[in-house]
């Protein structure tokens, strides 16, 4: 269906994973030796020894939480803005640096297409030699430099119109005729509306690479509509491009550069495939070497290879949030808890906190996937729900493989009216 960015997107599954692995126990060393906050997190682990995804399993999930506090603790010290992750410290090996909500802070090293966003907007349709207008921000958060840098490694060159000023980025258009667009899809539809208010047409935008919100196929068609293609990515501050979208438009193409694995929320346990779950990256950034860093999104494993040739794996974008960590009756509830919970139990599969009631009268239902109807057993884990979360709930049995395959582990549905 189309062509592809490079090779690796085209070599065996086997070759990739071998290369991704062989990687792996170099970034291990180098993120406990260059990183003081790896230095502690993984202290007791033989970096030579990590050279399969059983053992990469077995390493700590470190989260963006996480990340944050020893941030905040590290300045309150007057010690390392970065809390220790960054493997470079200001100066010619640091280009610019970033804040993102907390604040949390991000280096952006030296490396040519440092975010690795040039595949991803390959795959959006853009080829050397055009003109994008990006508008994600320039300003504290990395996402204009992010998309500027991979742009300038695809041999584009971009106009830096940034956010607002809805008329002047209009006229921009008008007059430079760009090829496409990069930013938000909410952003660019209302470019589109007040174009068409103005009574000015937008001829050469025929593109779009699309971030940083949901793009639902109804906004989608709305720019099929319009004769523009948009596509999406998924890139975070800290991790870079993790996955794209492609002309099959038939999930998102995990990065080259990434080693994802999808864990229980509130764990590091993997999941079965296409069990929706935590995506869970490591990258091979040597400036910013995070190892299991949870990104707190939701998504699965799409099965089967892309239909352009792109052989990496696929997920099905993001579905919602990890963190579902909830207050009942006055104490915090977290997933790992009710992980805990079902591990007691090996005949126990999936469970689904459900917490209903109305606020004040708070009702908790575990409900897990047991292939027995004992009531002896459904007593045991009421006793262990009790012990985990010091809170009294009731414990109802399913079938195996009836409750949903959404990714939630607490389902919090009080009125609170």
């Amino acid at each position: 269906m189309s062509d592809t960015f490079d090779a690796l997107e085209t070599r065996s599954p086997a070759e990739r994973e071998a290369a991704l692995l062989a990687a792996l126990p170099a970034q291990v060393a180098h993120a406990k030796k260059s990183s003081s906050a790896f230095a502690v997190l993984l202290a007791d682990v033989d970096a030579a020894a990590v050279t399969s995804r059983d053992a990469l399993a077995r390493l700590p999930v470190i989260r963006k939480s996480e990340l944050q506090e020893r941030q905040q603790a590290a300045r309150a010290a007057g010690g390392d803005v970065f809390g220790g992750f960054s493997a470079v410290a200001f100066g010619a090996s640091m280009t610019r640096v970033f804040a993102s909500p907390g604040p949390i802070y991000e280096p952006e090293g030296t490396a040519r297409d440092y975010w690795r966003m040039a595949r991803a907007i390959y795959a959006a349709g853009f080829r050397a030699g055009e003109l994008i207008h990006n508008s994600f921000s320039y300003h504290f958060v990395p996402a204009g430099s992010m998309m500027e840098t991979g742009a300038h490694a695809l041999g584009c060159s971009v106009f830096p119109g940034g956010t607002g000023q809805t008329e002047q980025q209009v006229q921009a258009m008008r007059e430079l005729q760009p090829a496409g667009y990069i930013g938000t899809p909410s952003f660019l539809k209302i470019i589109v509306e007040k174009a068409a208010e103005l009574g000015v047409n937008l001829p050469t935008v025929k593109k779009a690479m699309f971030g940083g919100e949901a793009f639902p196929p109804s906004l989608r068609d709305w720019f099929t509509a319009r004769g523009i293609d948009g596509y999406q990515c998924y890139a975070t501050a800290d991790l870079g491009l993790i996955a794209y979208e492609t002309v099959a438009r038939e999930g998102l193409v995990l990065d080259e550069g990434v080693i994802v694995e999808i864990v229980r929320p509130g764990t590091g346990d993997p999941v079965v495939e296409g069990e929706v779950g935590e995506l869970v990256v490591t990258t091979l950034n040597p400036t910013y070497p995070l190892i299991r860093f949870g990104t707190g999104d939701l998504s699965a494993v799409l099965p089967g290879q892309c239909p352009t040739g792109r052989t990496n794996t696929r997920i099905k974008g993001w579905m919602g949030r990890a963190d579902q960590t909830t207050k009942i009756r006055g104490m915090f509830v977290h997933p790992k808890q009710v992980d805990e919970v079902v591990k007691r139990f090996p005949e126990l599969r999936r469970a689904r906190l459900v917490v209903s009631g109305e606020m004040a009268n708070d009702v908790m239902t575990l409900k897990v996937e047991s292939a027995s109807t004992d009531a002896a057993l459904a007593a045991r884990i009421g006793e262990a729900i009790r012990d985990v979360t010091k809170l009294r709930g009731t414990v109802e049995l399913h079938a195996p493989g009836t409750l949903p395959n959404d990714g939630k582990v607490i389902d919090d549905i009080r009125s609170y009216k």
